[in-house]
């Protein structure tokens, strides 16, 4: 047995005597769910605890436990769990018969359209709901603007469980497989993969396929590709080779957007995509998305163009809560940007310094992922990696997800249980920081990272 596996069978043990509720509700749900819930992610062995209550930088689970979450809603929450903005915006608006679903259309959706307009930069807007949807809904819009098929992605990037990019997101001996059964092949072949923050990649890329790309889509800052933000090189090179060879760059905000600040963070790099894509933060903790872009991309789904783009919304399509919740979230992160974003890039500096002394003086190398760069200073996230080579510097998904580069089942598997012992909740070895965190949340965290560090160890 490998010492991750005995390290993996001793916390398990640990976990399930302090989480006696995870293992009965595991047990309770055999019969009824899919190993326990709907969302693989949030799925962990030995069994997932579940909550009962969550409030800004906590959440508390069946047994009673207060437990310090930096997964906060998949980075959605940066004002913490259920913040009283949004929550009494919510309960006002049910009281006085806004809230569900009503299949008709409101003002509240041209009030946030034009608010989102003004911090992004947009053209055009038009909600769905979810980061997915938006992704494929703009890819769809490229191709037909375009008249062309290829969709060239990042080896790592995850845009969603949507089709049209369920390739290369896993690391097996690299990057350029399917992801899934139940696709055919030729949708497969459509999608090319390219190295982040390489441009000579890029450009070769470019130089072999570039008249067959209908787009390039990527995040400006990488999510569980490592959380690591792309060079001004990088992305000025894919702005400048997309209006070279007449493809469309559409950069998927779905993590950034309003993370750095109250807005895309493509602008803070100076670059105009055709379209982008924002869930997340943009839809307050309910499910809502948004494509942004060009007027004549986006006029494609509208009547003029015979709607010859299908993007004409499911029925919870600008759901009438999603969107006060959104536009509540977003109208005070414009109105306290200057507040706001320094004291969060702070905390995110403090966090992965605090998460690196820990260890060592625990005597476990890391290195923490999620720094900031000159266009991007302020960055409240992180992701633990512990390195094969204590020199290591990680620049790129393929060292993150190499298990001969970084011990991905001790981020993924290990640290988890230890940290959870320490009643620390993350994901992909760390996660985000929301306005809720405190000083005192950090000194908690930098225990719990301390007592992993002896678990590991031994």
């Amino acid at each position: 047995m490998s010492d991750n596996a005995r390290l993996l069978d001793h916390l398990s043990r640990l976990y399930l005597e302090a989480y006696p509720h995870a293992g009965l509700e595991l047990t309770r749900s055999a019969d009824s769910l899919i190993h326990g819930g709907s969302h693989s992610l949030r799925l962990f062995s030995p069994a997932p605890f579940r909550i009962t209550q969550s409030r800004g930088a906590t959440v508390t689970d069946g047994d009673g436990r207060e437990i310090l979450d930096f997964w906060q809603g998949h980075y959605t929450n940066i004002l913490g769990h259920n913040p009283p903005v949004v929550t009494e915006a919510l309960i006002h608006g049910l009281e006085n018969g806004y809230g569900l679903q009503s299949g008709l259309v409101d003002s509240l959706q041209i009030d946030f359209a034009e608010l989102l307009q003004r911090q992004i930069g947009a053209e055009r807007i038009r909600f769905t709901t979810s980061g997915a949807l938006a992704n494929q809904y703009a890819i769809m819009l490229a191709r037909a603007f375009t008249g062309r098929s290829l969709i060239l992605k990042i080896g790592g990037g995850w845009q969603g469980a949507q089709a049209l990019t369920f390739k290369g997101v896993s690391f097996r001996d690299g990057y350029d497989h399917p992801e899934t059964e139940g696709l055919s092949q030729d949708m497969m072949d459509r999608v090319l993969v390219a190295r982040y923050n390489d441009t000579e990649n890029l450009e070769e890329i470019f130089r072999q396929h570039g008249d067959q790309i209908a787009c390039f889509i990527l995040e400006p800052w990488m999510g569980m590709g490592g959380f690591m933000p792309a060079t001004a090189e990088y992305l000025h090179a894919a702005r400048d080779l997309t209006l070279q060879y007449g493809a469309a760059l559409i950069l998927d905000e779905i993590i950034s957007g309003f993370r750095f600040r109250a807005g895309g963070v493509h602008t803070l790099y100076g670059i105009e995509p055709e379209l982008s894509t924002y869930a997340k933060i943009v839809g307050g903790g309910m499910p809502l998305a948004v494509v942004a872009g060009r007027e004549e991309i986006m006029r494609l789904c509208g009547p003029e163009s015979g709607r010859r783009v299908k993007f004409d919304g499911g029925t919870f399509s600008a759901h009438p809560a999603s969107l006060l919740a959104g536009y509540t979230t977003v109208k005070h992160l414009a109105a306290n940007e200057d507040e706001i974003y320094p004291r969060l890039g702070r905390m995110g500096e403090k966090m992965r310094r605090g998460v690196e002394e820990a260890f060592d003086r625990g005597g476990v190398s890391v290195i923490c992922t999620g720094y900031g760069n000159e266009v991007v200073p302020d960055s409240s996230v992180a992701m633990v990696h512990f390195p094969i080579d204590e020199q290591l510097q990680i620049i790129s998904p393929e060292q993150v997800w190499d298990p001969t580069v970084c011990d991905v089942e001790r981020r993924e598997q290990v640290l988890k249980l230890a940290l959870l012992l320490g009643r620390v909740h993350v994901m992909h070895g760390l996660g985000a920081i929301t306005t809720e965190h405190t000083d005192e949340h950090l000194q908690w965290l930098f225990e719990a990272c301390e007592a992993a560090a002896a678990h590991i160890r031994s």
